[in-house]
C-alpha cells in the first residue's frame, strides 16, 4: 500500500487536484461538474476541511467533509484517487480519515455522501447505506446515490 501523508489543501494544490478529477471522469465524475469542483476549489475548500494525500510532493488524492447547519450532520465530498492508483488502500486512507474528523465533533451522528454506481460498494464497506437512488442524477448513465453512515446513537 502506498505510503503517503494527510495534510490540509493548499491553493497550490489546485492544478493537482484538477488532474484527479480529470483523471477520473467521465467514470466517477460528469465531464458537466468539472467547473463546480473548481468552484468548489476556489471558494470552499477550508470551510470544506478538505484534504489531500501527499505522496512524495505529488498529490495522489483529495476529499473534504463538513458539519451541516444542523451540527448533527456531517457530508463527505468530492474523494477521489488517481485513476491509476485505485484499489491501493489511498481511498480507504482518505475516508477514514474524514470520518474520524467528523466523528471528533460531539453533536455529529450521522455522515451522509452522494456517489455513483462505480462507487458506492466502496462506501458501503465503510459502513454507508444506500438511501436513494437517482438514474442518470448527474449525467447520461451516471446515477447518483445518496449514502449515510451512523457514527453515533447518542445525539
Amino acid at each position: 500500500m502506498p505510503d503517503g501523508m494527510i495534510r490540509g489543501y493548499m491553493a497550490s494544490d489546485r492544478a493537482a487536484c484538477l488532474a484527479l478529477f480529470d483523471g477520473n471522469t467521465p467514470r466517477f465524475f460528469a465531464t458537466s461538474e468539472r467547473a463546480e469542483f473548481e468552484r468548489f476549489l476556489d471558494r470552499h475548500a477550508a470551510e470544506w476541511a478538505f484534504r489531500v494525500i501527499d505522496q512524495d510532493g505529488q498529490v495522489v488524492a483529495c476529499g473534504g467533509f463538513a458539519v451541516g447547519r444542523d451540527g448533527r450532520t456531517a457530508h463527505l465530498c468530492w474523494g477521489m484517487v488517481a485513476h491509476g492508483l485505485h484499489r491501493q488502500g489511498l481511498g480507504r486512507r482518505l475516508a477514514e480519515a474524514r470520518l474520524a474528523a467528523a466523528s471528533a465533533h460531539p453533536g455529529i451522528c450521522d455522515v451522509h455522501l452522494d456517489t455513483s454506481q462505480h462507487s458506492y460498494r466502496f462506501y458501503a464497506r465503510l459502513g454507508f447505506r444506500t438511501e436513494r437512488v437517482t438514474p442518470d442524477g448527474y449525467g447520461p448513465a451516471l446515477d447518483r446515490y445518496d449514502m449515510v453512515r451512523p457514527i453515533r446513537g447518542d445525539g
